[in-house]
Order: C-alpha cells, then structure tokens, then sequence
C-alpha cells in the first residue's frame, strides 16, 4: 500500500466494520484534558484515570495542584507511573499558563484556527504532537490526528506512511491522509486494532481484517521459508 487517501479511506471503513464507530468519554476542558494527556504517557487508560481523579480528589483546583508541594503532587499522581517526571511537568504547565494568561484557563483556544492552537500548546514544556492533538481534537473540536506507539505502529506497518519518518512528521503526513471527520474514528480504532491484533513483537496477521492491504504481512510472508514437499 501506498500513502494515499484513497488508501486510509479504505483502511477506516475496515476498521469500521470491524470495530464500529468508536466511543469516547465526554469531552473534558482543554487544562483537564492537557494534565490528563501527560498522565497517559506510558501508561494505559485505567492507570491514567486513576490518578486524575486521585489528584483531582486531593486538589480541587488547578491552582492547588500549581501551588502544593512537589511531593505531594507526585505521590497523588503514583498509579499513573513516572511520577517523579510528570508531576513537575504538570505543575510547570500550570504555571506557564498562569504567566501567559494570568489564570489556569485555555477556552481562548477554541476561537484561535487550528495552526495556531497546535503552535500555543506546543509552548508549552513538556508538551509534543501527540499530547497537543490530543487536546485540540478531544477537547477543542479541532482537527487533529494524534499518532501514539500504536498508530505509528500500524499505519507504518500498512505502508500509510514511510518506515523512516518520526512520529512528529506522522502526525502532519497522516492528518492530510484522512479525511477530517473521521479523525476521532481512524485514530481511535487503529489504537484498538494495534492493542488486539497488530501487536509489535507478535502480530496476528491471521485473524487481520487489514491482511490484504498491509506491506509487513506481504513481506513477512516473503520471508517465510518454503517447504519441501514430501518424497
């Protein structure tokens, strides 16, 4: 397969029928959802929610969360793993936001294009392509198409994108490759299918919805070696 957006067209109706539209929580407010994007990292869903709420539950407000002590962020923050890392970063974020704005509030966002949110949240410390698009399609309602391990994994696997990008390149390369609406539905659905199916160290190209259009599994097959029919 070539990247193409005939290609990820029909690679979003596959995973459609597969998987069926996909559900997502309720929006959250773009400070919520940026603290709870830096959770996420290295991390799965229920470890992420955990500590938001257990931080949420100890500091009612973001600028409790700025002012507390170090440690004390670190230690509500635990389930989520690499607190020592990202209790700092959310707590410099906190205050970043309340030296540009003078108040820990992003709704200015939503009125500012596309471009030109992506390029606020990317200011921020700490905060990537992948963190930023997640909050600018999650939150804002602006289009974004956020590529975590997985995405990269998948689509790099399925030829949607060259083998020798980053996954910052990724994330411009495959929002220009799917169409706008179905940014939450391809985004979402390749995260399942890479976490069920197209593992990285053992994928199931057997039970693969996708076999047929994928280069790993034509060239995997390649690689397999013939055998020799009995005498």
């Amino acid at each position: 397969m070539r990247p193409s957006r005939t290609s990820a067209n029909a690679v979003n109706r596959r995973l459609l029928s597969a998987y069926g539209h996909a559900v997502w929580r309720s929006p959250l407010p773009p400070v919520d959802e940026l603290v709870s994007t830096i959770l996420s990292q290295n991390t799965n869903d229920i470890n992420r929610d955990r500590a938001f709420e257990a931080l949420r539950q100890q500091f009612p407000t973001w600028e409790k969360v700025r002012d507390a002590r170090e440690v004390e962020i670190i230690e509500a923050i635990r389930s989520a793993g690499l607190a020592n890392q990202k209790g700092p970063r959310i707590q410099a974020v906190l205050r970043q936001i309340t030296a540009e704005r003078g108040a820990i509030d992003l709704e200015f966002l939503r009125e500012l294009a596309p471009e030109d949110a992506r390029k606020r949240l990317l200011q921020f410390k700490g905060v990537g392509p992948k963190t930023a698009a997640i909050v600018m399609l999650f939150s804002l309602g602006k289009p974004a198409f956020p590529v975590d391990t997985h995405v990269f994994r998948v689509t790099g696997r399925l030829g949607l994108r060259p083998e020798n990008i980053g996954e910052a390149a990724a994330h411009i390369l495959l929002q220009g490759l799917f169409p706008p609406e179905t940014f939450v539905d391809a985004h979402l659905n390749l995260i399942r299918h890479g976490r069920q199916v197209c593992l990285a160290r053992r994928p199931r190209c057997d039970e693969c919805i996708l076999g047929d259009l994928c280069n790993y599994r034509r060239e995997r097959a390649g690689r397999q070696p013939t055998r020799r029919s009995p005498k």
